[in-house]
C-alpha cells in the first residue's frame, strides 16, 4: 500500500496525488508553509489524511522556533497552527488535530522546549498510526453489511489516498473482498471537476486487485435503475451530530438516487470527522474553488472563456437519506451518532447489524 504522507528525515513527505496516476511524486516539505500549501492545492486531500498532514505541519513548524521559554514558544507557534487551521474550510479532520495538538501542548508544558519538540513528532505519528488502525476497524464493522456478489458505487475517493492508510468508504470493500473472500465489485463515479474518482479510487482499487468499473457522475442513476447497483458507500469530511453529512460534491445526488431505488447508502464516518458541536449540516462552511478546476482539464480549457462558474466542493446530505454510518465503534443509524457522546451509553444496544 503506498504511503500518503510520512515524516522522514526531520522533513514530512507527502504523495502529489494532483498528478495521479500518471506519475507517482513525492513533495519533500522543509516547512510547514510547504505543508499548508499541499493541503491547499490537494498534494494531500481526504479528510483523515489532511488532519494527519496538520498534526506534522505543526511539528514541522515547530523545530525551528526559536524561544527562552515555554511561554514564549507556545505564542510562537500560535501562527504556525492559524495557518494550518485556515487552508480549507469544510474538512474537521484540520481542526479536530490542532485541538488535539493543543491539548497535548497543554499536557506537556513542564517539559523542556527541546523535548517538546521531539514529542510533537511523536504525536503527530500516533495520529498516522491510530488513523490506519480506526480504518481497519471500520473494515470491520462495515463489511458486515456487504454480501458476496455485491456491487459497490462510492463517490470521490475515501481510500488509502484520503487517509493513513486502508481508508474508510474503501475499508469496508477491502475487508469484503481480502479477508473475507467475497467476491465483489465496485463502480466508481468520475467525480467532476478534480477526478478523484477516476484518477485515485479506480487506480487504488485497481492495484488492490478488486474489479472495478470508472463511470460519469451521471450515469450512476440510469444504472440504479438497471438494477446493477447493490449498496453505495461513500466518505465523509465534516458530519454533524444529527447525522447530516458533508462529502465531496454531488454526493447528495447519489444519495437521493439511491433512496428512490431503495438501494442502502452507506457513509464511513472515522469519529475525528464527526463535529459533535455543530447541530446540523446548515451550518457547515461549503468551500467554494477557483473556476479554472471547472473550466480546465489539465491546463486543456473545455469551456469558453469568460462563462460564470459555481464550484461547490462540498454538499450536504441530510441525516435522512442515510442508511447508516461506518464508525470505528460501530455501525449506527444516523439519529444514534449524538449518543456516543454519553460515557452511560450501551453502544451495542443502539449498534447495527445486518438483516
Amino acid at each position: 500500500m503506498i504511503s500518503t504522507i510520512e515524516w522522514k528525515n526531520g522533513k514530512v513527505m507527502m504523495l502529489d496525488q494532483s498528478i495521479l496516476p500518471l506519475e507517482v511524486k513525492y513533495v519533500e516539505c522543509t516547512d510547514y508553509r510547504k505543508v499548508a500549501e499541499g493541503i491547499k492545492k490537494l498534494w494531500i486531500r481526504g479528510a483523515p489524511a489532511i488532519g494527519i498532514a496538520a498534526a506534522m505541519g505543526i511539528a514541522l513548524g515547530a523545530q525551528d522556533i526559536k524561544a527562552a521559554t515555554m511561554d514564549d514558544f507556545l505564542r510562537k507557534l500560535e501562527p504556525v497552527m492559524d495557518e494550518i487551521l485556515a487552508t480549507r474550510p469544510t474538512a474537521v479532520n484540520i481542526r479536530w488535530a490542532v485541538e488535539r495538538i493543543k491539548k497535548f501542548l497543554a499536557a506537556h508544558r513542564a517539559e523542556s522546549i527541546e523535548k517538546i519538540k521531539q514529542l510533537l513528532i511523536g504525536e503527530s505519528q500516533s495520529i498516522l498510526e491510530e488513523d490506519i488502525e480506526i480504518n481497519k476497524s471500520i473494515g470491520r464493522w462495515g463489511a458486515q453489511f456487504v454480501k458476496d456478489g455485491d456491487t459497490i458505487l462510492t463517490h470521490c475517493n475515501a481510500g488509502s489516498l484520503a487517509t493513513g492508510g486502508y481508508g474508510t468508504a474503501t475499508a469496508p470493500m477491502l475487508m469484503a473482498a481480502k479477508e473475507q473472500g467475497k467476491k465483489i465489485q465496485v463502480i466508481a463515479d468520475e467525480t467532476r471537476p478534480v477526478l478523484q474518482g477516476a484518477r485515485l479510487t479506480s487506480w487504488e482499487l485497481m492495484q488492490a486487485g478488486i474489479p472495478v468499473t470508472l463511470i460519469t457522475d451521471n450515469t450512476a442513476g440510469a444504472l440504479m435503475k438497471k438494477g446493477m447497483i447493490d449498496l453505495a458507500i461513500v466518505g465523509t469530511d465534516r458530519t454533524t451530530r444529527n447525522g447530516d453529512v458533508a462529502n465531496k460534491i454531488g454526493t447528495y445526488t447519489v444519495a437521493v438516487m439511491c433512496r428512490e431505488h431503495g438501494i442502502p447508502f452507506y457513509v464511513a464516518a472515522p469519529l475525528s470527522s464527526i463535529d459533535f458541536t455543530m447541530a446540523s449540516g446548515d451550518l457547515i462552511p461549503i468551500e467554494e474553488r477557483h473556476a479554472d478546476e471547472v473550466t480546465s482539464i489539465w491546463g486543456h480549457r473545455v469551456a469558453p472563456e469568460g462563462v460564470n462558474v459555481i464550484n461547490l466542493a462540498f454538499d450536504v446530505t441530510p441525516a435522512k437519506y442515510v442508511t447508516s454510518l461506518f464508525t470505528e465503534k460501530g455501525a449506527f443509524k444516523p439519529q444514534d451518532i449524538k449518543k456516543l457522546l454519553r460515557e452511560d451509553v450501551d453502544l451495542e444496544s443502539i449498534r447495527l447489524r445486518p438483516l
